[in-house]
C-alpha cells in the first residue's frame, strides 16, 4: 500500500498561542488510522490542518502526494479529502435530501448508496436536518461526506453524545465502509470501538506525536499513560 496522507512535523496554532508542536502521522490507501488523545492534546486542530481549515506554520502535510500548504479548504475537498466535523454541522433548514444534493459530486457514491448505508435516511428524505436526532443528523452529515466521493474520509469524534444503539449503528457503517476499501481517519473516545475498526493509532500529547503503531501494539501501560482521566 502506498501512503495517501502524510504528516511530518507538523505545527500550528491560534494567533500567538501554539497547538500542535511536531505531529507526524501517516495513512496508507485503504487503511484505517485512529488519531487518539486525551480532550485538548491536539486531535481537531490536525484535522483542521488536514482539510485547510486552519493553516500550519510548520512541517509538511501531503495528500496522494500533493503538498497542501498552498491549498484552500474547498479544492482540498475537491482533491478527495470528505471531512465530517465535529458537532454534525449539517444545513438545518434543508431537507435531508438537498443536504445529500448539495455535496454531490460525480463517482460511485450516490444518494441510493447512502441510503443502502443509513436506511434511515430513506426514511427522512423530505424531513429539514434540523428536526432529526442527534444520530440521525451525524449519520447524514457521514452521508453528506460521502456524496462528495472522497478517497479519504475524516471522521471527527462522529459517535459523541449518541445513544448507545446509534452508536452501534455509526460504527457499523464505519466497519462497511472499511470493507468497501475507503480510507479513513477518525477521532473517538471508545477504545473498544476503535480496536474493533483501526488498523493503526497516532496518539498525540500536548500537540506532538508521541506513540504510533499497528492498533494490536496498542499495550495497557501506553493506553493508561496518554489516554487514562
Amino acid at each position: 500500500m502506498s501512503a495517501l496522507l502524510e504528516l511530518n512535523e507538523v505545527t500550528a496554532g491560534y494567533g500567538p498561542v501554539q497547538a500542535l508542536f511536531g505531529v507526524n502521522l501517516t495513512l496508507d490507501e485503504g487503511s484505517v488510522v485512529a488519531l487518539m488523545g486525551r480532550n485538548g492534546m491536539g486531535k481537531t486542530t490536525t484535522i483542521r490542518c488536514i482539510s485547510r481549515l486552519l493553516h500550519h506554520s510548520g512541517g509538511t502535510i501531503r495528500f496522494a502526494g500533493r503538498g497542501l500548504e498552498k491549498l484552500t479548504a474547498p479544492v482540498v475537498a475537491r482533491l478527495g479529502v470528505g471531512l465530517v466535523p465535529e458537532g454534525r454541522r449539517c444545513f438545518g433548514p434543508l431537507t435531508v435530501q438537498e443536504n445529500l444534493t448539495v455535496a454531490a459530486r460525480p463517482g460511485p457514491w450516490n444518494m441510493e448508496r447512502v441510503c443502502r448505508l443509513f436506511p434511515r435516511l430513506e426514511e427522512r428524505m423530505g424531513q429539514i436536518a434540523a428536526s432529526l436526532s442527534g444520530g440521525e443528523q451525524q449519520m447524514l452529515a457521514i452521508g453528506r461526506a460521502l456524496m462528495t466521493n472522497p478517497r479519504l474520509l475524516v471522521l471527527d469524534e462522529a459517535t459523541e453524545g449518541l445513544a448507545p444503539v446509534v452508536r452501534q449503528e455509526i460504527w457499523a457503517g464505519v466497519n462497511e465502509l472499511k470493507t468497501q476499501g475507503l480510507s479513513i481517519l477518525l477521532v473517538d473516545k471508545s477504545l473498544k470501538e476503535i480496536s474493533s475498526v483501526a488498523d493503526r493509532a497516532v496518539i498525540l500529547e500536548r500537540g506532538q506525536t508521541v506513540w504510533q503503531g499497528d492498533i494490536g501494539a496498542l499495550s495497557p501501560e501506553v493506553t493508561d499513560q496518554y489516554l487514562g482521566v
